[in-house]
C-alpha cells in the first residue's frame, strides 16, 4: 500500500526500494577490476624495493597503499587504452582468472615481503641502526591496506563527482563538451581543495604550533652576561626578540675555558650574533640589525668571519659553529638571522623566497662593511649553511668565481636538489664523475665529498684560493629528492651505489618518488654521518676551507671527539 505517495510498513515494495540502491552502492564501493587489481600487487611488491633510509613497519605501510593505488589506477588505465584500440567494451574475467590473481599475488607479495625484510635489514647494518619493531613490521600490510582503501575511495569519489557533474551539464550543452567541461571543474576543485583547504589549513595549523614555540626559551638555556653576544649587555637585539633557536644559538656554544683547554693557551671568546623574526620587520632590516649588533660587538676585528644562512626554523647546527669555533680558538664571529620558524621539510613549501632573501641580505649587508675595511685589517670572509641553509647561502652568489672572489672559503652541507649553483656544478661535472662526487672544473674552487676527512676528487690537481666544499652523504634524501624521479631515473641511482647505500637500489617509476619522499621527514633519524645527519665532518670540512698551518691532524681528531660527543 502508499499512503500520500509513500510506501507504509508492511508494504514488500518498501524494502524492495530501499535495497537495491544500497546493494548497487556496496557493488560499487566492493568492486576491483582484475588489471587493476594486477598493477596494485606488482606496484606494492615494488614498495619494498629498498630506499635510502631504513624504514618502520608502519611507513612501510603506508609507502606499499599509496604505490598500489598508483599501480591499481595505472592497470585500469592500460585496461582502458588496451580495449579502446581492440575496440571492444569491458567484460567480466572468468572466475578461473580471480583464483590465478589471488594465488600468484599472495606468492609474490609473500616474496617480496621478505625480501623487503632483508633489504631493511641491510641498509640497518650499513647505517648501524639496532632498533627493529617486529611487530609494525608484520602489521605493515595491514596499514597498506588500509591506506589502499582510503585512496580507492577519494578516486572513486572523484569519479562519481565528475560523472554527476557531466550527467548535470549535458541538460544544456553536448555530451562531449559536457564531459570535457565536467573533468576541468572536477580537476579544478580537488585542485583547490588540496591546495586551498588542506595545505593552507596544514600551514595554518603549522604557523600557530611553530610560532608559540618560537617565544619559549629551552630549558638551560640563559641570556647571554657577555657583551660578545646578541641579547646580552649592551646588544641591540633583545634576547626576547631571539627567537627559540636564536636564545639557544646564542645562549650555548663552547667556553673560553673548553677552548683554551683544547688550544692549551690563551683563547678568546667567540663572537655570535643573531637577529630573529621579532627583532625587526622585514629580512633587509634584520639584516642590517644584525650587522650593526656585529660592529658592536667588534666581530670584524676577528681574524674570521662567518655568515651563516639558517635552516627554516631559524636552527644553526651546533656542530658547524661550534667546529670552526675550536679549530680557530676562539678567533671568530658568526652572525645568522631568521627568516622563518617552520621546520625546513615545510619551509621548502612555503618559505624558498624567505630563505633566499635573508641569505642575500644577510651576506649582501656583511659585505658591504667588510669591503670597506683596510685589505690588511679584513677578517677571513667565509659562508656556510646547512639544507634550505646552503640554499639561501648560494643565492647572494652568481657562480663559481663569485664566491671564489668575495669570499675566503664556504662550506655548504646537505644541500637540495633544487639549490640552483649545486645543480649547475652538478649538471656540467666532468665526464666519468659520479653525481654523488662531482668534479667540476678541475675541482679549481669547488670541491664535493660525502667523506671529508678522505681524500677529494680530483686528487692529482691543485685546489689553491679559496675553497668552496659540498658536503653531501649518499643516503641523504634532502640531496637527492627531486619532482623529475617520478618519470626519469637519476645518475645517481644508475651509478656505483654511495658507501651507505645499497648497491640493490633502483629506480622504477612512480615508485622510487614516493619512496624517497617518505624519507624526507626522517632524514634526521639516523645516526650522525647518514642521511640528512651531518656532524663531525664539520671539522674535516672546516680544515680543508680554513687551510691553516696550525691545524694539525691531532687537532683535527680531539675536536671531532668533542663535537661527536655533543651530538
Amino acid at each position: 500500500m502508499q499512503e500520500n505517495g509513500r510506501n507504509v510498513r508492511g508494504d514488500p515494495g518498501a524494502n524492495v526500494a530501499t535495497e537495491v540502491p544500497r546493494s548497487r552502492a556496496r557493488r560499487w564501493a566492493l568492486h576491483l577490476t582484475l588489471p587493476g587489481c594486477w598493477g596494485a600487487v606488482l606496484f606494492a611488491c615494488l614498495s619494498f624495493t629498498p630506499s635510502l633510509l631504513p624504514r618502520g613497519g608502519i611507513l612501510q605501510g603506508m609507502i606499499c597503499g599509496i604505490t598500489a593505488a598508483i599501480g591499481y589506477g595505472l592497470g585500469v588505465l592500460l585496461a582502458f587504452v588496451w580495449r579502446a584500440f581492440a575496440d571492444r567494451p569491458p567484460r567480466s574475467p572468468k572466475a578461473a582468472s580471480w583464483w590465478i590473481f589471488g594465488a600468484c599475488g599472495a606468492v609474490l607479495f609473500a616474496v617480496f615481503f621478505g625480501l623487503g625484510q632483508y633489504w631493511q635489514h641491510e641498509i640497518r647494518t650499513l647505517m648501524g641502526v639496532s632498533e627493529y619493531n617486529l611487530a609494525l613490521a608484520v602489521l605493515s600490510p595491514l596499514v597498506a591496506v588500509v591506506m589502499f582503501a582510503v585512496l580507492l575511495a577519494i578516486g572513486r569519489g572523484i569519479r562519481a563527482l565528475y560523472h554527476w557533474a557531466a550527467r548535470t551539464l549535458d541538460r544544456w550543452i553536448g555530451q562531449r563538451a559536457a564531459n570535457v567541461v565536467g573533468w576541468v571543474l572536477v580537476a579544478g576543485l580537488v585542485y583547490a581543495i588540496v591546495s586551498g583547504v588542506l595545505l593552507a589549513g596544514f600551514i595554518d595549523a603549522a604557523n600557530a604550533a611553530f610560532s608559540a614555540r618560537d617565544t619559549r626559551t629551552e630549558e638551560g638555556v640563559q641570556q647571554p652576561t657577555t657583551a660578545l653576544r646578541s641579547g646580552g649587555p649592551d646588544s641591540v637585539v633583545p634576547w626576547d626578540s631571539l627567537g627559540w633557536q636564536g636564545r639557544i644559538f646564542v645562549g650555548q656554544g663552547p667556553t673560553t675555558e673548553q677552548l683554551g683547554e683544547f688550544t692549551e693557551g690563551p683563547a678568546l671568546e667567540p663572537i655570535r650574533i643573531y637577529a630573529g623574526l621579532a627583532s625587526a620587520d622585514d629580512t633587509e632590516d634584520r639584516a642590517s640589525l644584525a650587522v650593526e649588533d656585529l660592529t658592536r660587538a667588534r666581530g670584524f676585528e676577528r681574524s674570521n668571519l662567518v655568515v651563516v644562512t639558517t635552516t627554516g626554523s631559524g636552527w644553526v647546527d651546533p656542530a658547524l659553529v661550534d667546529s670552526v669555533e675550536y679549530l680557530t680558538g676562539g678567533d671568530v664571529a658568526t652572525v645568522a638571522i631568521q627568516y622563518s620558524y617552520l621546520p625546513s621539510w615545510i619551509s621548502y613549501l612555503v618559505d624558498q623566497s624567505k630563505a633566499r632573501e635573508a641569505g642575500r641580505d644577510l651576506f649582501d649587508a656583511v659585505y658591504d662593511v667588510w669591503s670597506k675595511l683596510p685589505q690588511d685589517a679584513r677578517p677571513r670572509l667565509l659562508v656556510a649553511g646547512e639544507s634550505l641553509g646552503s640554499f639561501g647561502g648560494e643565492t647572494a652568489f652568481s657562480g663559481e668565481y663569485d664566491l671564489r672572489n668575495r669570499t675566503s672559503g664556504t662550506v655548504f652541507a646537505g644541500p637540495p636538489n633544487f639549490n640552483v649553483l649545486f645543480r649547475e656544478f652538478s649538471d656540467r661535472r666532468e665526464a666519468g664523475s659520479p653525481e654523488i662526487e662531482p668534479v667540476f672544473r678541475d675541482g679549481r674552487t669547488v670541491r664535493f665529498t660525502n667523506d671529508p676527512q678522505a681524500e677529494i676528487p680530483p686528487t692529482d690537481e691543485p685546489w689553491e684560493g679559496s675553497r668552496v666544499l659540498y658536503l653531501m652523504h649518499p643516503s641523504d634524501p634532502i640531496v637527492w629528492w627531486s619532482p623529475h624521479l617520478i618519470t626519469s631515473e637519476p645518475d645517481w641511482i644508475g651509478e656505483a651505489p654511495g658507501r651507505d647505500v645499497l648497491e640493490d637500489m633502483v629506480w622504477i617509476p612512480f615508485v622510487t618518488f614516493w619512496q624517497v619522499t617518505a624519507d624526507l621527514p626522517f632524514s634526521t633519524g639516523v645516526p650522525a654521518g647518514h642521511g640528512h645527519k651531518y656532524s663531525t665532518e664539520y671539522v674535516d670540512a672546516w680544515a680543508l676551507v680554513l687551510q691553516s698551518p696550525e691545524i694539525t691532524p691531532d687537532d683535527i681528531d680531539e675536536v671531532k671527539f668533542i663535537v661527536g660527543a655533543e651530538e
